[in-house]
């Protein structure tokens, strides 16, 4: 058995469907440019049939990002999920061909509760359809990977038949998901080696893949039990975004599998020094906050503020860190620069922290940091990502703050005059009062934008210490008139949520361009879609 474990992210399709984590497609194409970075051997790229603008992200992402830029480079696996039915398969296909490695993902449920209720099909049915449709993509496309959705909740000898079928009709991955988060690790390992030794025509050519869900909390307790009983591909998520509460988190899965290297005996082609900026990349293209207690990637990971743990941290870093932060492309030394400090300097330490940029946007960082390093005594790493993330992991700017200024107190009622530049070039300026500052800072914006939206959530939090500290903001927002987009595996329309981030050591105007982040990002969802945009929006999207 191969000591390889791959990595198929579902960041793009699975971990999109968490409400919030609405991507534009120019956004989808650079996670995947930064996923092939990190070295991720299959990428799924979406759900092509649940509509137009979802088939033209994955194919976009299958041509540019499924083909080499140079003859050595490592080129990802690009994929597209479809149901078992021949539409789905057709244009999952369409989506995927462009790539060097495509992979049609096709699935169909296995448990008894899902064939009655939501398929209302009996077993001999089931078992005929998984047959013709993995045989018809496998007509296709040469790599076909087949999963029985809530195969946790699966009878294991059902189960034994119908990936049989699948081995003979063509597929050469067998997902085994555990879609409801339902299994133990004890189970999960026990499901996992039955089908390694029953199925029939199992052989070494067969990957058996696992896909596990958090609704327990054991999603990388079950994906780690599924890989020690034999698995060899695990279907993950940057941050564990997803459904519910979330898939099998890459960063986790990855790290285990190095620091528990001696228990494993695994691989993975993962260059774990990104994992940190990857998981900042995510967390503000999609709105979602990481929580700082999370593992890995969590801004308390390698924070030690007991004083019995900083003492043994003194005399040995192992006493209380498993792994060292610059395993993870976290680096805790400050980096002091001030305002004679040079481009190159900058150009450098972005360099060791992962971000190349090229001249045009090296200057725009440049700037930024001039500004800060005005404001601020101390530029750390993380102001750094923060301002990296601020000018750059932001959809394209259809409305572009221009200038505010904010009054509030206890005297009187808030005040906030705000200046946009808007898509026909033409600034616009609003002033509005409300509940507080934010409250009548997004008043004007909105009157301004004129996109009627429901504002779901809204989070403040500081990036380092000290009173000059910058602040994050991240909002959700949800369009009152949205397009809607397909759940591949409930097969139910929802209403897309947007997420929205911004960076200031100002917080109100932090959350001002958080705001304006989450409307451009609706803004250009709904534009998209368009074959023929308006002249106005023409100018800043076109």
């Amino acid at each position: 058995m191969s000591n390889y474990v791959k990595i198929f992210d579902t960041t793009l399709r699975d971990g999109e469907q968490s409400p919030g984590a609405t991507m534009t497609s120019a956004e989808k194409l650079e996670v995947a440019h930064n996923l092939a970075r990190l070295g991720v051997d299959i990428i799924e790229a979406g759900f092509p049939a649940a509509s137009p603008d979802d088939l033209e992200a994955v194919r976009r992402i299958a041509n540019e990002v499924g083909n080499p830029s140079s003859p050595d480079a490592k080129v990802p696996s690009i994929a597209g999920l479809a149901r078992a039915n021949k539409t789905d398969i057709d244009k999952a296909w369409e989506a995927v061909k462009g790539a060097k490695k495509p992979r049609i993902h096709t699935f169909l449920a296995t448990s008894p509760i899902h064939m009655k209720h939501k398929l209302k099909m009996d077993p001999e049915e089931v078992v005929q359809r998984v047959s013709e449709m993995v045989a018809y993509a496998k007509s296709l496309c040469d790599d076909i990977e087949f999963s029985p959705e809530d195969a946790g909740r699966s009878e294991p000898e059902f189960l034994y038949i119908v990936l049989g079928e699948a081995i003979k009709s063509g597929a050469t991955t067998l997902n085994i998901p555990d879609t409801v988060g339902y299994t133990t690790p004890d189970e999960f390992y026990k499901l996992i080696d039955g089908i390694i030794k029953n199925t029939p025509g199992m052989h070494e050519g067969i990957t058996i893949s696992v896909h596990t869900h958090d609704d327990l909390g054991l999603a990388t307790a079950n994906a780690l039990a599924g890989i020690q009983a034999g698995a060899r591909q695990a279907e993950v998520t940057i941050n564990g975004i997803g459904e519910r509460a979330g898939n099998t988190s890459l960063e986790e899965v990855v790290m285990a599998l190095k620091t528990r290297h001696p228990v494993f005996g695994l691989e993975t082609g993962i260059e774990t020094q990104q994992l940190s900026r990857m998981s900042k990349l995510v967390s503000n293209y999609t709105g979602m906050v990481v929580q700082p207690n999370k593992a890995i990637v969590g801004a308390n990971a390698f924070a030690h503020e007991a004083g019995i743990h900083q003492d043994g941290m003194l005399k040995h870093q192992t006493t209380y860190e498993i792994m060292r932060p610059e395993d993870v492309g976290v680096n805790q030394t400050q980096l002091v620069m001030g305002k004679h400090s040079g481009r190159a300097a900058l150009r450098n330490r972005l360099a060791e922290m992962g971000h190349s940029l090229d001249d045009v946007e090296l200057d725009k960082a440049f700037t930024r940091f001039k500004e800060l390093a005005d404001r601020k005594k101390v530029i750390t790493d993380l102001d750094l990502e923060a301002v990296i993330a601020d000018e750059f992991y932001k959809p394209r700017d259809v409305y572009l703050l221009n200038g505010m200024q904010v009054t509030s107190g206890t005297m009187g009622m808030p005040t906030a005059t705000v200046r946009l530049r808007g898509p026909d070039g033409m600034i616009h300026t609003v002033a509005s009062i409300g509940t507080g500052p934010v409250d009548a800072t997004y008043k004007a914006i909105d009157q301004i934008v004129n996109v009627p939206c429901t504002l779901l959530e809204f989070n403040i939090h500081a990036i380092t210490e000290g009173i000059d500290a910058l602040g994050e903001v991240t909002v959700r927002i949800q369009s009152d008139s949205s397009s809607t987009t397909m759940d591949a595996q409930r097969e139910v329309e929802y209403i897309r949520v947007y997420g929205g981030h911004g960076a200031d050591s100002d917080i109100i105007v932090a959350s001002a361009k958080a705001y304006i982040n989450a409307l451009n990002k609706l803004i250009i969802a709904q534009t998209e879609g368009n074959e023929k945009i308006s002249n106005d929006f023409g100018v800043m999207l076109g």
